[in-house]
This record gives C-alpha cells, structure tokens and sequence, in this order.
C-alpha cells in the first residue's frame, strides 16, 4: 500500500507543531502550513490530490475515531457542563444564528450572488453536516466544503488569539466561541489550551451542526 500521504502528512505537521511550540505566533500554525505545503508539493511535482488522499486514507479514517474520543474529556467534565447547561445552550442558539447572519450579510454586501450566499450560511458548522445543508438550500456543497474548511483554519490558527486580545478568560465562554464558530478544527486548538474549553468546544461543535440543520431551511426563507 502506498503511504506517501501518511507520511507526508505526518512529517509536515510534526515539523510546523515543533516549530510553532518555539515562537507561538499565529502565521506560523502547523494546520495552516502543513495544508499550504501540501498544495504546494503536490503542485511542484504533479500528484493529483485523488493520488495523495488514497495514499493518506488511514489519516482520514482515524478520523472518526478522533471525534469520537472528544467524549472522554466531555465526560470528565459532565459536572461543570450540567451546571452551565442553560448557558450552553443560549450560546450555541446565539452563536449559530450570528453566525449564519454574519456570513450571509457580509457576503450579500460584499455582491456575491445568491448561490453563493446560500453556500456561505452554513460555513461554521461541521463539514460533513454543512454539505448536506448546503445541497438542501440550494447552494453549492463543494464552495460550502471548501468554505467550511477555510473557517475551521482562521479559527485553528488565531480563534485563540483573538479570544485573548477581547479578554475573554471563561473557559465555558471560550470553548463555546471555538466550537461555535470554528467548529473541529477550532475544538482541536482549545483543547491543547484548556480540557474543559475543548470539552464544550466539542459539545458545541455537535450541538450548532444540529441546531443549524434545523434553523437554516427555515431562515434562509426569510433572508431571500
């Protein structure tokens, strides 16, 4: 079996990871670059991107498992979660809600056409659930993959960041905005923070895809 992807993947991210650990500074997140290099190397030398994901897709298997494991550290910290669970919830109506009027509004002032709208509206959730939301409202899956992804990198590589320059020191608050907005990518930079942030980042990344699938239709009949 072909594993250049594997270790591709796996090299890339580990140098960036180590790199980053040296200076922490926001251009230099091991997501970001590792997915950047990638393109590259598969541009410089003419890979196909079907080539490298067959060659990769044990990475993308163990996936699930990844997502899945996101419930232990939930578990651990069902306690404080049940304590905050109104809250938790008025966040995530809230937040997903700004965050599809956000993307909308933005992308409607900026002239992007109506298509392009109904595929930005479901950016912030999941991939997997934003896809099948996009392809219900009219809007395009693949822009909506593309810009789902693109969201997940901003909030993996300075979500953090701009949570400390707003002063932002709730760990509820904070793995609330990550998972809210930025969804797995966001939940796997605040858990290496803070295990509680990343518990409710996790929760509130599951949470908002559900909440989203079920709002958006309804709401984006009102936006048109």
């Amino acid at each position: 079996m072909n594993s250049f992807g594997v270790f591709l993947t796996l090299a890339l991210f580990y140098l960036f990871s180590k790199l980053y650990q040296k200076k922490r500074a926001f251009y230099l997140n091991p997501v970001l670059l590792s997915i950047l290099s990638i393109a590259i190397i598969l541009r410089t030398f003419n890979i196909s991107y079907q080539t490298y994901m067959e060659s990769a897709q044990i990475l993308s298997f163990l996936l699930g498992p990844a997502v899945v494991s996101l419930a232990i550290p939930l578990y651990k910290q069902r306690e404080v979660i049940k304590t905050y669970s109104k809250e938790i919830v008025l966040g995530i109506s809230f937040g997903g809600t700004l965050a599809i009027l956000s993307a909308f509004y933005v992308a409607k002032l900026l002239g992007a056409e109506k298509i392009v709208l109904l595929s930005i509206a479901p950016k912030s959730i999941t991939t997997a659930i934003a896809i099948g939301v996009s392809e219900k409202i009219g809007g395009i899956p693949a822009l909506t993959a593309v810009l789902v992804i693109l969201t997940g990198i901003m909030g993996n590589a300075i979500g953090v960041e701009v949570l400390n320059l707003a002063r932002i020191k709730d760990k509820v608050a904070r793995g609330l905005a990550m998972g809210v907005t930025s969804h797995g990518l966001g939940t796997a930079r605040i858990i290496l923070d803070d295990e509680l942030a990343g518990a409710v980042s996790g929760l509130a990344m599951a949470l908002n895809g559900i909440f989203t699938s079920i709002v958006l239709p309804y709401l984006i009949n009102i936006l048109k």
